[in-house]
């Protein structure tokens, strides 16, 4: 038998609210009874030096997700709430870690039929300036919004067709949560 998992993909740049959005999905999903995971995949490649032949980290990242999903899985969970910058980008390993295959919203080719549901939260570059000032109070501040606008314009070139955007300006995170849910319609 086909497994049949879901993921919904929270995706941005720098500032724009990610993990803080995903805590409040993954919140709200068990205030209403919905089984669910949450993984915050900047947690997935904190390895340093990077592994030989993995200068992105990308290998890593995906045996840790398999790990990871592996274990949830034992223990019956289908639905995933991965949150990570480029995490829109990364459909094909999110897949792979998963046990599908393929790119598209819906994928097999694995062992599993994942539906996808890509969420791209976005801000205003004064927003994300704010943010970023109250989090990195070292050195790096600079660097950070400069990191921040390139990512924006990459994952903006690069969402995938029907990826959903929400702009996070002036809202609050519970409104921001819902509308994430209702777009992954858990």
């Amino acid at each position: 038998m086909t497994a049949a998992y879901e993921v919904l993909l929270i995706g941005g740049a720098s500032g724009v609210g990610k993990s803080t959005v995903g805590r409040e999905v993954s919140e709200l999903l068990r205030r209403r009874g919905t089984a669910h995971c949450y993984v915050e995949g900047d947690l997935l490649d904190q390895i340093h030096p990077a592994p030989d032949g993995d200068p992105d980290r990308a290998a890593i990242t995906e045996r840790n997700l398999a790990s990871v999903w592996a274990n949830y899985t034992a223990l019956g969970q289908h639905r995933l709430v991965y949150t990570n910058t480029v995490s829109i980008l990364d459909l094909p390993l999110i897949h792979r870690a998963m046990g599908g295959g393929g790119t598209s919203g819906t994928s097999g080719g694995g062992d599993a039929v994942i539906r996808t549901t890509c969420v791209l939260l976005t801000a205003r570059e004064a927003t994300v300036r704010e943010r970023l000032a109250r989090r990195e109070i070292g050195s790096q501040l600079a660097v950070h919004i400069e990191r921040s606008r390139w990512a924006a314009a990459v994952l903006e070139r690069g969402a995938p067709p029907g990826t959903v955007r929400i702009a996070t300006d002036g809202r609050s995170v519970p409104w921001i949560a819902q509308r994430v849910v209702e777009a992954a319609a858990w």
